[in-house]
């Protein structure tokens, strides 16, 4: 038979044997709620170590690791020649100002909700786009790499050798702008590459190209202050943009990019200007010489700096890649940021900013307030990645593969989806935009394909006030040829669907399965 729990009430206080609570742990607890309830007020003098210990049963080093917890905690207070009192200033600001003898029966007020301030409410409400992506990619997800043709042996023979050269004076914070290695590496890369004009001095690593966002947006615009973001565009930046508490102005975009119409006596001239202009996502288009020099001499008169997001720009698949906005600025005004997410693998996160001189001192200290300098191994191995070739030799397998990915990918459309989708080929990049028949409901569309297994992004998501017609973003670059050939005709069948049945698409997808009679799948993602 088990042991039966005894107790020995003394000021309410009962002791439980044989549990697996320890009896200095009962004593604590009991004490505290007593101080708490109001039953021992600010002020009562608590029994000595040894008369406690008598009257409940139990060994003086128990009764006095238990009052040594309560003193530490501030519930009592003990001084030579007084003994131990119940505190008047208790830890629980709601009993403070206690007085001696005070005795309250009232009942404890409901405690105060947190409440967000406007900004926290702000990047509260900001719902991504879509589910984070998991797990191996889907066909057709947007910016996802071909991890299948990633050279992971060699990055781990990299990875290992950097692991053991390391020196141990190495291993401490490390440089807020970053592993200096690493930006001699990235800015020797870039200017034969991109035409940016840069040193290692203007380099500065960063934990992803949202970092480098925010960051470019806490350093130069202040709450209310606007900023321009392509129409439609990065939703990611949009985010960014809110967080920072900027007000966001979308501008439209045409066949040379970015338009400067929405310079007006009447529109607040922006602090920062987003720009995609050697691909523009998610369109594709780039960005003319002529529009790049306007911009650059607005911006000068205007005041205002550029955030070039020059995404996925390697993969070019007719001619030499485009030079970069920021290889064309005479006046320190462009921002340039790349990321390795899309070149090497997402989970590497590491990218980079390209700033001027001037803002150098301002990005380096928002690493150290904000995030502090990536990890130190990764960074490494990038610059031995860079610094033996592999680099380059990998960007020119991807921008092979991916050229033979698409047009596998306009193929297997071509076969597949005529008539239900029209596939737009593209000159660079991973993705492709396709139309939809007018009147269709891109984003039912999206959700309909996920619980199919496939993902694409709807057109319409990614817009503030334009409204291009209805369309999906497929991705072609992380999935084999064959892969696109069966998604491709998995997609078809998920189009006819719609099609056929576009009233009760165009109430939602969700809410068709309810008509039905179904219940909804939890694949909806946008």
């Amino acid at each position: 038979m088990g042991k039966r729990a005894t107790g020995t009430p003394i000021a309410g206080i009962e002791l439980k044997r044989g549990t697996a609570l320890p009896l200095y742990r009962q004593i604590d607890a009991a004490f505290r709620q007593a101080i708490l309830d109001g039953r021992l007020s600010g002020g009562t003098r608590i029994p000595s170590s040894r008369a406690l210990a008598e009257q409940l049963g139990v060994s003086r080093l128990t009764v006095t690791n238990a009052l040594e917890q309560l003193t530490a905690e501030g519930y009592l207070e003990s001084r030579v020649g007084s003994g131990t009192k119940v505190a008047f200033a208790l830890p629980n600001e709601r009993f403070a100002g206690q007085r001696l003898g005070a005795q309250t029966h009232s009942r404890p007020q409901k405690p105060t909700s947190i409440v967000l301030s406007r900004r926290g409410a702000t990047i509260a409400g900001f719902t991504p786009r879509r589910d984070p992506q998991r797990g191996e990619p889907r066909p057709f997800r947007l910016g996802a790499p071909a991890l299948d043709s990633f050279p992971y042996a060699e990055w781990v023979r990299l990875s290992a050798a950097c692991r053991r050269h390391i020196r141990a004076a190495a291993l401490g914070y490390g440089e807020p702008a970053g592993y200096h290695p690493l930006r001699e590496a990235i800015a020797g890369y870039l200017g034969p590459a991109r035409g940016v004009r840069c040193t290692a001095e203007n380099v500065v690593i960063v934990t992803g190209a949202q970092q480098a966002f925010g960051s470019a947006l806490r350093l130069l615009t202040d709450v209310g202050d606007t900023v321009w973001v392509e129409d439609p565009g990065y939703g990611g930046v949009r985010g960014a943009v809110m967080a920072a508490g900027a007000r966001l102005r979308p501008v439209r975009v045409d066949s040379e990019g970015l338009t400067l119409e929405a310079d007006s006596k009447h529109q607040p001239r922006p602090r920062l200007i987003f720009v995609t202009p050697s691909h523009q996502f998610p369109l594709g288009m780039t960005m003319s010489l002529t529009r790049r020099l306007a911009l650059l001499r607005w911006a000068a008169r205007s005041g205002a700096s550029i955030l070039e997001d020059d995404h996925g720009s390697e993969y070019r698949y007719t001619g030499r890649p485009l030079s970069a906005l920021q290889g064309l600025d005479t006046d320190d005004r462009v921002i340039y940021v790349g990321t390795f997410s899309k070149v090497l693998f997402p989970a590497l996160r590491l990218a980079y900013a390209v700033v001027p001189t001037k803002l150098v001192a301002g990005f380096s200290a928002a690493n150290s307030l904000l995030v502090g300098a990536p990890p130190l191994l990764e960074q490494a191995t990038v610059a031995e990645f860079i610094a033996q070739g592999q680099f380059a030799r990998h960007i020119a397998r991807m921008r092979s593969l991916y050229r033979e990915r698409q047009a596998a990918l306009i193929e297997a459309a071509t076969r597949h989806l005529k008539g239900l989708l029209a596939l737009e080929p593209s000159e660079a990049g991973m993705h492709l935009v396709g139309r939809l028949p007018h009147g269709m409901d891109d984003r039912a569309v999206a959700n309909a394909a996920a619980d199919a297994g496939i993902e694409v992004a709807p057109l319409s998501a990614l817009s503030v006030q334009a409204r291009p017609a209805p369309g999906l973003i497929l991705g072609f670059a992380s999935s084999p040829s064959s892969e696109l050939e069966v998604a491709s005709a998995r997609l078809a069948t998920v189009l006819e669907k719609a099609s056929r049945d576009r009233k009760g698409f165009g109430r939602s997808h969700q809410d068709a399965l309810r008509h039905r009679g179904r219940r909804p799948t939890r694949g909806r993602v946008w």
